[in-house]
């Protein structure tokens, strides 16, 4: 009756290297393998749904972000008792009518 024969550092090496071969061959062969379009299709159409969906769900996060800020900000001014800021209109208001004022100006120096 034979005893189990421990495989010494030369068999662990080419066992390495055939499994090692095998696998390059496996990927090789993968790699020229014809891709079927409706398969590259599905991929693509996948791809572009999760890409969609990532972008998506960063809108919202974003969204979310800038409501919460919004809200502290708002809050924070309750608190101490300052009136809110200038909307963008109300600025753009203000800009214009000083921008006026400026031409105003200087056309009656011309005068």
């Amino acid at each position: 009756m034979a005893g189990y024969k421990e495989p010494g550092l030369g068999d662990r090496r080419n066992a390495s290297a055939e499994a090692r071969a095998k696998a390059i061959e496996a990927l090789k062969a993968k790699a020229k393998a014809p891709v079927d379009p409706a398969v590259l299709a599905e991929r693509i159409a996948r791809a572009e749904a999760k890409e969609k969906a990532e972008a998506e769900k960063r809108a919202v996060a974003q969204r979310r972000r800038e409501e919460e800020k919004a809200e502290k900000a708002r809050i924070a001014a309750e608190k101490a008792n300052v009136p809110p800021p200038p909307s963008q209109e109300e600025l753009d208001a203000q800009r214009k009518a000083l921008r006026d004022a400026r031409y105003a100006a200087r056309k009656a120096r011309k005068k």
